[in-house]
Formats: structure tokens, C-alpha cells, sequence
């Protein structure tokens, strides 16, 4: 379910060539401790569109240079058996970040020789794009580079480059596609075997799993008890230019997300698995309370006052009366990885706080 999902993803942003997120933005990003904040308001009643954004956006390492016991044999998520040599170039380019995020926090960034066009997070800026704004492999591109090793999850495509890459010689890793909270320690896990850092990996799991224990007992200290106060959330893409609008359901990670933060998800409630074209039909049986968006696709169809217009059934749901979105920048919102627990924190601060006056998007 969850490699279908990923695959519909993909499609997607090859559609929507505009969907290249921007970097992140966080000066000046409010940050008060989610035991701090001012629960004025019922989550499920606030207005108004609120940004959730990373106070310092920056990947830690759990160690700085490990080095690799190489080489080391693996067999991918693909069931194929790779031989790893050296790791001294690494390309890990995937649709979401993931891949390139984790490299980082295992303290081999320095390795990375290039990055997709979802990696923007501080000290990868520089990095030349092995992909194409339409998030595709650039065969020449890549093999310019010379890379060691690639790890890919098979969300970027075609399929023949990957087979064209790994038939010039290089050993490339598939990662397993699923992207959710709970499976955030598997992928840690593969990366850090293909590259010969196990013992890095399950620092970088262990420290993973601690800071999200302590952001997930944070974000129920504020969760209503009363499930019916509880804000319900559903996610919705979006790609005006394009006239692209998804439902992310079951299976897509969004889902994972919802739950973390506490908000009922009501894609769940109707049946949605995956990620689907939105209906009219379906916005209105699952009655949100509020839209989880990507920033730039909010910014897409020209802010909520644009969405409104596109889509006049949302009109007739909560979230249209109230005008109630929660926005996240692109490649933070479902980049699981070293910085799960802070996207968690920070879409929970956003979802039960009202927004200022000033940090609300213009129309």
C-alpha cells in the first residue's frame, strides 16, 4: 500500500514540474514549548492558516566522520545482493529527502557528492541536482558525478536509468519506499548497512526513538481527552497550476502524521487508502476541521482565499467556515528521518494555536 502510495506521489510531481519545494524559511520561526503554549481556543474552533516551521532546520550528526567497514554485502529491499567498496561518493536521492537526511545524521554528509531536488536542508544547498525540477534521474548527470554508491527507494524514476547506472558498474542500494513514523528506524537501519556504519545506525535509531518518545509525550499533554474536541484533519495536495487536488488517505504517511500530532484522521473515518483525486463527495463526508497542506501548494492556488475558489465544496466543510489550514514547507513535512520529532512538534504547535495576525498568509 504504502509503495503505491509513494508511486502516486511520484506521478504527481512529475505532473506538477512547479511542485520543486522551495528551501525553508525559518527566521524568525516561533518555537515556545508545547507546555508553554496558550490553548485559548478548541483547536477544532481556531481560524485562520498557520505555517509549522523548524526553528533551526540544521541536521545534527550522531558522530562526525565514522568510517566504514567496507565492503560490505547487502541484500536490498529489492531482494538483490549489492556489494558496497567504497563510500566516499554517495548519491542518496529519493522523492522525499529521507535518504539524504539520514546520510547526514549518520555524520557521513561530507560524502555526499550531489542531492535530489527535495534535499535543501542547511549545508546541502551547494550540492549539484542529480535530478530534474521534475524530480527524474539524470543518467548524465549522475555519471558525471562518479558516485561509489547510490541509494535510491525507487520513488524517483525512470526505471532504466537506475538499471543503466547499475550497469556502468556502480553498486546501487534500494531502501525500502515506506515512509511513515513508525518504520523511520528501518531505513536508518539500511543506510547505515550499505554503508558499512551499523553501529552508527543504531545510535542515530536510538536517538531518533528518545527525542520522538519525548515529542509524542509532549503533543498528548495537549491533546483534548475529549475525542470529540479533538481537531479533525484531513491532508490535502495541492497544485493549482496544474489542477492537480489529492486526498492523502491510509498508506501514505500523511496518515502517520495525523495521529502523532493527535488529530482524528478523517480520511480514515471515510475509507480513503492511499492518495486519490479529492471529490467534491468525499471533502464533505469527512467534514475536516482542518486542511494539512505543503506551503507550496497552498501558495498554488493563491492562498486560502484561491483554494476556496477552486474547490467551493470546501466552502461547506469546518475548515472552509473557518478558513483553518495548516501549512508545512515541502521537504519537511513527510521527510521522516533525523528531524521527525521536530516536524511533529512543530505541526502540533501549528494545529492548536491560533495564528498571529501577522504570521497568517495573505490572501
Amino acid at each position: 500500500m504504502r509503495t503505491a502510495a509513494l508511486l502516486t506521489l511520484t506521478a504527481l510531481l512529475l505532473t506538477a514540474c512547479s511542485a520543486t519545494a522551495t528551501t525553508p524559511e525559518n527566521d524568525g520561526c516561533a518555537q515556545t514549548p508545547l507546555s508553554e503554549l496558550k490553548l485559548d481556543t478548541p483547536a477544532n474552533q481556531i481560524t485562520g492558516v498557520s505555517d509549522a516551521c523548524l526553528a533551526n532546520p540544521a541536521i545534527d550528526p550522531i558522530e562526525k566522520d565514522p568510517t566504514p567497514k567496507l565492503p560490505v554485502t547487502v541484500t536490498d529491499d529489492a531482494g538483490a545482493q549489492v556489494t558496497v567498496t567504497d563510500a566516499s561518493r554517495i548519491l542518496a536521492l529519493d522523492i522525499s529527502g529521507t535518504l539524504a537526511a539520514t546520510v547526514w545524521g549518520l555524520g557521513l554528509g561530507k560524502n555526499l557528492i550531489g542531492r535530489d531536488a527535495a534535499t535543501s536542508f542547511p549545508g546541502t544547498e551547494k550540492l549539484p541536482l542529480a535530478t530534474g525540477s521534475s524530480h527524474t534521474l539524470n543518467a548524465e548527470a549522475i555519471l558525471a558525478m562518479a558516485p561509489t554508491v547510490i541509494l535510491t527507494d525507487g520513488s524517483l524514476g525512470p526505471k532504466a536509468v537506475r538499471e543503466q547506472l547499475a550497469q556502468a558498474g556502480i553498486p546501487v542500494v534500494k531502501i525500502t519506499q515506506d515512509r511513515t513514523i513508525s518504520n523511520t528506524g528501518d531505513i536508518v537501519r539500511e543506510v547505515s548497512t550499505a554503508l558499512g556504519i551499523p553501529e552508527t545506525g543504531t545510535k542515530l535509531t536510538e536517538r531518533i526513538s528518545t527525542e520522538l518518545k519525548t515529542a509524542l509525550g509532549d503533543v498528548q499533554k495537549i491533546v483534548p481527552a475529549d475525542e470529540s474536541k479533538r481537531p479533525r484533519v484531513i491532508f490535502l495536495y495541492a497544485r493549482g497550476g496544474a489542477g492537480i487536488y489529492y486526498l492523502f488517505g491510509e498508506g501514505s504517511g500523511a496518515d502517520s502524521l495525523i495521529d502523532a500530532i493527535g488529530g482524528v484522521d478523517v480520511a480514515k473515518e471515510i475509507g480513503w487508502n492511499g492518495m486519490k483525486p479529492m471529490t467534491a463527495e468525499a471533502l464533505m463526508n469527512a467534514k475536516p476541521d482542518v486542511l494539512l497542506m505543503m506551503t507550496d501548494g497552498l501558495k498554488s492556488v493563491n492562498g486560502i482565499d484561491g483554494l476556496l475558489e477552486q474547490i467551493p465544496a470546501l466552502a461547506s466543510t469546518p475548515a472552509g467556515e473557518h478558513r483553518r489550514v495548516v501549512t508545512m514547507n515541502d521537504t519537511e513535512i513527510l521527510g521522516f528521518g533525523p528531524r521527525t520529532a521536530a516536524v511533529v512538534e512543530s505541526l502540533a504547535r501549528a494545529l492548536y494555536t491560533a495564528p498571529e495576525p501577522s504570521a497568517t498568509p495573505a490572501k
